[in-house]
């Protein structure tokens, strides 16, 4: 490698650097099911090497994610570190106004209708 040249690392292990993803291997698995896009195009070889400059665009949980590499780590580390990998370009989530409650405390339907307006934590 120049020293021109900038570095380069595969995307399903970037991803699990960054924490996207929990395990190299569903990282693999994520892109090879064609999930991901780089600079636009659609990927699906987790051999692809990314760089700085790059944009992704994956969905994750209910919404879909921009995300511009900013870093090529050298471990998976610690979520603060992971987090400076990248800097977020996904659009805001829209707000979803709470449900109307029928009395003093949520019932059980209450309670459903939250949980289904609310975006699981990755």
């Amino acid at each position: 490698m120049t020293d021109d040249a900038a570095p380069t690392l595969r995307v399903d292990k970037w991803l699990w650097h960054a924490r996207f993803l929990k395990s190299r291997s569903l990282a693999s698995r994520f892109v090879s099911d064609g999930n991901l896009r780089v600079d636009g195009e659609r990927s699906t070889k987790p051999s692809r090497a990314v760089k700085p400059g790059d944009v992704l665009t994956f969905p994750q949980g209910n919404h879909v994610r921009v995300v511009k590499i900013v870093g090529i780590g050298e471990r998976r580390g610690p979520a603060p570190e992971a987090q400076s990998l990248y800097e977020d370009l996904s659009p805001p989530e829209p707000n979803a106004p709470p449900p109307e409650r029928s009395g003093p405390r949520p019932t059980k339907r209450d309670r459903r209708e939250m949980d289904q307006l609310r975006v699981p934590r990755d």
